[in-house]
């Protein structure tokens, strides 16, 4: 057989050439998505310490206020200072002064603050043994009648609150901040515009002076169990 005659044979076949046989090589995996630009990362408390200076005048530099018109810091949640500070900056809660402090934060710089005072432990206050009766009754037990409901039930039974579902700590937080929250919030004021602002003003609209001066100062007493005792009558 000729040459011609094979070549002709192999075009009728199909045949062709070599390379066009060879499969492609696979394409490269793509990689992996980038964060997005400005993601928020866990708070950095060292960070935050060094963010804090302005903070100490009325919370202390460790987040105990030595003043009962503020709160103190320490021991609080991460989340719930950072959301508290958004609120103030966005004027969803009201307060001047707070205003002039948070205008330059960003969503990080709270975040990091957060997480610095988590890291402090607040100190233990002193309740009015006149009041604890009461004050322990509604915290635990809430009063049915006026339609109050027990404040453990968000709040813990030790006072820690419950950082997942941004319900703040209460332990040891000062009698007279305590209780002029409770009175704000039962005149109507929210901190926020989501059903979480609603919620605190529904809870306290039913409570009297008297029984929110108990609450308060129980608050204030309250601590953990393993913490040096020092509930006692003012």
């Amino acid at each position: 057989m000729s040459f011609r005659l094979v070549m002709a044979l192999a075009a009728l076949l199909g045949a062709g050439p070599i390379a066009a046989q060879t499969p492609a090589p696979e394409a490269p995996a793509a990689a992996p998505a980038a964060a997005p630009a400005g993601a928020l990362k866990p708070g950095d408390a060292q960070t935050g310490q060094a963010k804090s200076a302005v903070c100490a005048a009325c919370h202390g530099l460790d987040g105990n206020a030595p003043s009962s018109q503020y709160p103190k810091l320490a021991g609080q949640h991460e989340s719930y200072i950072a959301r508290q500070l958004g609120l103030f900056k966005s004027q969803k809660r009201q307060n001047p002064v707070m205003l002039g402090f948070v205008a330059t934060l960003s969503p990080q710089d709270m975040r990091d603050l957060g997480a610095y005072f988590a890291g402090k432990t607040a100190l233990p206050g002193v309740a009015d043994a006149k009041l604890v009766a009461r004050g322990e009754a509604l915290y635990r037990g809430g009063d049915k009648d006026a339609q109050v409901p027990a404040c453990m039930a968000c709040h813990g039974p030790d006072g820690r609150g419950n950082p997942g579902a941004g319900y703040p700590a209460l332990a040891g937080q000062y009698a007279d901040y305590v209780a002029q929250k409770l009175k704000d919030w039962r005149d109507g004021k929210t901190w926020g515009d989501d059903d979480r602002a609603r919620i605190m003003p529904s809870v306290v609209k039913g409570m009297s002076d008297a029984d929110i001066a108990a609450l308060a100062s129980y608050i204030e007493g309250l601590h953990n169990a393993g913490a040096e005792s020092r509930t006692a009558a003012k």
